[in-house]
């Protein structure tokens, strides 16, 4: 297979798993089967949900807790694996309802040390969360091998990246939940 092909491939199932459909289940099941999961590992990167505009570590807002439902919605059937999460209030609120649905831990890292953290993850197979900043996840889809795309604003909170690491790395980038903008 073309690495073209590859590529689309890699997208239509990162879309159907996103998705949540009926068709995404019985995707995941086949890629569960396949010989080449065991050489491939999917990262799901997103930027904490909205925050309060106060203090130093603030907590979600309510439309950020809604928008950490949803990314917990999203990837209820997905198969993650690990939740990481930097050590502030607003990440690991963004990842609690998935770790709270899948009874899993949300481990931290140290966004000062994007390189080393891209390291472990390549060396742990499975399928990731990430939930870092505006200013660290674009960085952490760059040291993973992937295209991160445009900077990333402060007021931007639905960028959701999934970054499949084998042979050929692959990145895909959407939106989720409502968009403020």
């Amino acid at each position: 297979m073309r690495l073209s092909q590859l590529r689309s491939v890699f997208v239509f199932a990162a879309l159907l798993l996103v998705t949540g459909s009926p068709i995404a289940a019985q995707a995941n099941k086949e890629w569960n089967r396949s010989e080449d999961r065991q050489n491939v590992s999917v990262v799901y990167l997103v930027r904490h949900a909205e925050k309060a505009d106060t203090g130093k570590d603030p907590e979600l807002t309510l439309e950020g807790k809604e928008r950490a439902e949803e990314l917990a919605r999203l990837l209820k059937d997905a198969g993650v694996t690990y939740i990481w999460s930097t050590d502030y209030k607003r990440t690991r609120e963004t990842a609690e309802p998935l770790a709270a649905r899948l009874r899993a831990k949300v481990v931290s890292y140290d966004p000062s040390k994007l390189g080393e953290f891209a390291t472990r993850l390549k060396s742990i197979p499975g399928r990731h969360l990430v939930v870092g900043h505006s200013n660290t996840t674009p960085g952490l889809v760059q040291a993973l091998g992937g295209d991160p795309g445009a900077p990333m604003p402060d007021s931007e909170y639905d960028r959701f990246y999934i970054v499949t690491l084998g042979q050929n790395i692959a990145t895909i980038q959407l939106r989720f939940g409502v968009s403020g903008r």
